[in-house]
């Protein structure tokens, strides 16, 4: 199976792509960076060739295809194909039928079954800029850094691991952007911020923000940054344009303490630099 090269829309594009992640899993041994290794990459939720605001984590959690007991989704709880849902031995036997299945799986997203408890926090801070993962009139999407779920969290993957998904993956996100109306990319916490910089070697512009301040009975209090940049390339790819970077240090899924005044402020900050760069 091959998608053509020949590439006449944003969406042609996205599909090209897409075979790429799904052939690097044959090609490469990714396996050993504990890549789940028979799910389908997850190059966005939500379709990009619609957004022009998206939100950035690490990479897709395992949640995305297996219960809270470690066994894959299936039927009305599947989120994404995997080898079992397409009745395949190897991705070296999908078919160009199923590989549009797999993107309107990503594309369609929101409209289904999505991980409502991750992704609902995140999309009440766009709720300023009027764009929404859920509406699809005026549309948002999520990137991951890392297309590929792992069977343990980014946390505990050895630093080789990490460094190998990066290079791995960088380019590709690269050309989802460069094939997508996307202008602000909102990162997710201080991790994604760091590999970000990281897999563009750049370095964003770091303010601290008062308002952000999480409190701890210690008096050790957690301090709020956020971040402000713009690329053109990531990786070795030429976006072919200025897509600008908002973030924040706190992850707001899994921070602790990170109250509703905190919520705020930075969803009536990420409303106010949106509308700057876009107007």
């Amino acid at each position: 199976m091959r998608a053509s090269d020949h590439i006449e829309s944003t969406s042609d594009a996205q599909l090209v792509i897409l075979q790429r992640m799904i052939s690097l899993i044959s090609e490469q041994p990714l396996h050993t960076l504990d890549v789940i290794n028979w799910a389908a990459p997850i190059p966005y939720f939500g379709d990009p060739c619609k957004a022009t605001i998206a939100t950035v984590g690490l990479n897709p959690s395992d949640r995305e295809f297996v219960s809270s007991e470690g066994t894959e989704l299936n039927d009305s709880s599947r989120r994404f194909h995997t080898l079992t849902s397409l009745g395949l031995a190897s991705w070296n036997e999908l078919t160009l039928e199923q590989l549009e299945s797999i993107h309107t799986s990503c594309t369609e997203y929101f409209s289904r079954n999505p991980y409502d408890a991750w992704f609902k926090p995140l999309d009440l801070l766009l709720s300023g800029t009027n764009d929404s993962f859920y509406s699809p009139l005026f549309h948002a999407c999520h990137l991951d850094l890392i297309p590929y779920a792992t069977g343990i969290k980014w946390a505990f993957l050895k630093t080789w691991q990490r460094d190998s998904l990066l290079t791995i993956s960088a380019g590709f996100l690269g050309q989802v952007l460069k094939y997508s109306p996307i202008k602000i990319l909102v990162l997710n916490g201080k991790t994604v911020v760091e590999n970000f910089e990281r897999a563009c070697d750049v370095s964003f512009r770091k303010e601290p923000m008062e308002a952000w301040c999480l409190p701890r009975k210690n008096g050790n209090h957690i301090s709020g940054f956020s971040y402000e940049g713009k690329i053109s390339r990531m990786a070795d790819i030429n976006i072919g344009k200025d897509v600008y970077i908002l973030g924040y240090n706190h992850n707001i899924q899994s921070s602790y303490g990170v109250t509703s005044s905190v919520r705020t402020s930075i969803q009536e900050w990420i409303s106010q630099r949106a509308k700057e760069i876009l107007n």
